[in-house]
């Protein structure tokens, strides 16, 4: 089965057919680092963050560009407020993104382009546009982008201007052309930073950074354009109008959105103070539970993080690590098996679909309910199904060995959890269970699960990556 995507602006599923065979070219819009990353940044790079596992898994090579937005009036804002210059409180946020992203299991896309590397870029495409006639400058050294000239304004979020006139809260500004027109460019006032340019010093408009690292690094028409619903109109509307009003081409062949995140299904937000962090997320659920909460349902729907959710997510992502260990024993260093085909075609063509993880978890529960009944016996069959195991929920950034391994965290607690099983050992083989009792105690306190079997005491940290 060939890969379909929905496309946003067909809003219909289409062939996935890359511009150049085995190779595709995806820019995602990346955060304002001006606050601490929350669950919303977390979706959307998680959303990305398996759709490129998937084109590379289905063999092709993929140049994932994420942009950092590190100049915007929210950065200069959070600057003032704390007395300090705009780069630190930029440096500061994207080193807490990036952190809190690899925690996720998040891979580093392919390049990471700031806004404020690329300020002459953005000043060359601002001139591109004025010359064309597309863009116009005002007093206060704004340049704006006149929606009027370009026909085709509206058709990524089928909106026309009649009806963005009417629906959209629009700050009057008499020295636009029309109401919709957007900034290109802010001119410098006196306590902002500012660049200098031919009309005038002053900074970028958030549209514009997009579009000219887009091009800068995929070309003036690239393969994927994604980013949240949110960022559909008017964000990825004026991107697409500022681009090909330049060049006369669609900027991308597929616009791919990934839903929201709700809270106990109200959408999150400041002002109704259920905003929540990664931090905050993480400082209750560990890392693989969160990512499994966040790319179980699919991309494109809503995601309500409601405790039940997280419960459900870490029932999932327990059974997962369980039957790991479990097969990772019974087979001990044998050579890792074949993958069975019939297994990974089936979570294949989910994914094929729009990546459909809602269906690829199916699979997966379906092919750990039939190697469960495998890992006593051990052998062949078995081995092929942890293959196709670990091989497929690597796709999901889910592997619990690849991705998640305990190995890092059992071995640093590895000697004093050994003495303390000792211990435990020779007390019971004193009959002294109480003293047995009290020391499983306080190894489960400390997060550590021992495990009593036909073969032996086990033991494995219950949250390594926390």
């Amino acid at each position: 089965m060939p890969l379909v995507v929905h496309d946003s602006r067909t809003r219909t599923k289409e062939l996935f057919e890359p511009i150049t065979p085995g190779r595709v070219g995806m820019y995602v819009c990346g955060p304002t680092v001006y606050d601490e990353p929350h669950l919303g940044h977390a979706r959307a790079a998680l959303a990305f963050d398996v759709i490129r596992r998937t084109l590379e898994y289905l063999g092709n090579r993929v140049t994932y560009v994420q942009n950092i937005t590190d100049v915007d009036d929210k950065i200069l804002n959070r600057a003032a407020e704390e007395g300090v210059s705009p780069w630190e409180i930029a440096e500061r946020y994207t080193r807490v993104y990036e952190d809190e992203m690899r925690r996720l299991g998040v891979r580093a896309p392919s390049i990471t382009p700031k806004a404020t590397g690329h300020i002459t870029d953005m000043v060359e495409l601002i001139t591109q546009l004025l010359d064309a006639g597309f863009a116009y400058t005002v007093e206060g050294g704004d340049v704006y982008f006149a929606v009027e000239k370009l026909a085709s304004y509206g058709s990524l979020s089928g909106r026309s201007l009649d009806d963005m006139r009417a629906g959209e809260r629009v700050e009057p500004d008499a020295r636009k052309h029309h109401p919709m027109d957007f900034a290109l460019w802010k001119g410098a006032k006196e306590w902002q930073v500012s660049w200098p340019a031919p009309w005038g010093p002053g900074r970028p408009g958030w549209h514009i950074e997009c579009s000219a690292m887009s091009m800068k690094y995929l070309g003036e028409t690239f393969d994927i354009h994604g980013g949240g619903q949110d960022l559909l109109f008017p964000h990825h509307e004026n991107e697409c109008a500022q681009s090909s009003a330049v060049t006369g081409k669609p900027l991308a062949r597929y616009w791919l959105h990934n839903g929201f995140v709700t809270i106990n299904d109200e959408k999150m937000s400041k002002s109704l103070k259920n905003y929540v962090s990664v931090a905050d997320v993480l400082a209750d659920h560990s890392p693989p539970v969160v990512r499994t909460a966040l790319v179980m349902p699919h991309y494109r729907s809503q995601v309500d993080l409601s405790p039940e959710v997280l419960s459900d997510a870490r029932a999932v992502w327990e059974r997962f690590a369980a039957f790991a260990r479990n097969a990772n024993d019974a087979l001990g260093t044998s050579e890792p098996g074949r993958v069975d085909e019939a297994w990974r075609q089936r979570f294949t063509a989910a994914m094929e679909d729009d990546f459909n993880t809602p269906e690829a978890f199916a699979v997966l529960h379906e092919l750990l309910g039939e190697a469960n009944q495998l890992v006593a016996k051990g052998g062949e069959a078995l081995s092929a199904l942890f293959a196709t195991f670990r091989e497929l929920t690597a796709v999901l950034g889910l592997d619990p060995i690849g991705d998640w391994p305990e190995g890092p965290a059992r071995a640093r607690v590895a000697p004093l959890v050994d003495y303390l099983l000792q211990l435990r050992e020779e007390a019971r083989s004193q009959r002294d269970f109480k003293r047995a009792d009290v020391i499983r105690d306080v190894l489960t306190g400390a997060g550590v699960v021992v495990e009593d079997g036909p073969k032996g005491v086990r033991w494995y940290p219950a949250d390594p990556w926390r």
